[in-house]
């Protein structure tokens, strides 16, 4: 099997799951429209809400989109098809970038679809900020796509889609995308999750055009140990396959 078929395998797969396509199409068009239009001329931030909100749902759908693409590894190894790979000439790279770059195909449409919710709600920006804005959410899923691998590898098929729902919700309550609840400490702290920079996107797309230092620093170590941590849960893994 080569690269590109595999990747559109799991492209199809992906889309083809229901329950991942409500939580990360579905649930954050209702949510977006349920929240955002009753507060289309609030700011936040001193961004209008309308704009913040929807960088926010749009980063929560792709968050579930990519984390459920990844969690498709512990099905594999429940059927039998991951063994089945790995007698295949498929390398192990080629598998895990296919993977990646089906994480990300399948997380434009969430982005998409929320984005195009933004327009009717006055979410207002020039095509340099749009292409900002979706630079940096793709950039911040990055630590997402491989929290799905790790999950993939170590989570049994049973207990994946509470393992999925529970770490996508967790991340994005403490990383604001529901609202911004914590100063001092609290808020610092926060600061240091990935979650947090995605849920901030549009804002900082609108303001400065990018993130601060800081935000792209701590979005490259997290990438950086997960990516450690997924090639380690892999060679875990493909041991007791």
């Amino acid at each position: 099997m080569s690269g590109a078929t595999h990747v559109r395998y799991e492209v199809v797969r992906s889309l083809r799951n229901h329950r991942s396509l409500v939580f990360s199409l579905a649930l954050p068009l209702v949510l977006y429209y349920s929240i955002a239009g009753g507060n289309r001329h609030a700011t936040s931030a001193g961004v209008s809400f309308p704009l913040y909100f929807m960088a926010a749902m749009a980063a929560y759908g792709a968050m579930f989109a990519t984390v459920s693409t990844g969690g498709h590894l512990a099905i594999d190894r429940t059927r039998g098809w991951a063994r089945q790979l790995r007698i295949t000439p498929l390398r192990a790279r080629t598998e895990m970038v296919a993977k990646v770059l089906a994480a990300y195909l399948v997380a434009l449409p969430a982005l998409a679809l929320v984005f195009l919710a933004g327009v009717t709600l006055g979410a207002h920006l020039d095509a340099a900020q749009w292409f900002e804005m979706t630079g940096l959410l793709l950039a911040g899923l990055a630590p997402f796509i491989l929290m799905g691998l790790i999950l993939g590898h170590l989570v049994p098929g049973d207990a994946l889609v509470p393992a999925v729902g529970g770490l996508v919700v967790v991340f994005a309550l403490l990383g604001g995308v529901f609202g911004s609840f914590f100063n001092g400490a609290m808020l610092a702290f926060t600061k240091l999750l990935p979650s947090y920079w995605l849920a901030h996107a549009g804002k900082d797309a609108l303001v400065s055009g990018d993130w601060p230092a800081q935000g792209w620093i701590l979005v490259a170590v997290w990438t950086l140990v997960l990516a450690l941590l997924a090639a380690l849960a892999y060679r875990r893994d493909t041991g007791r396959v």
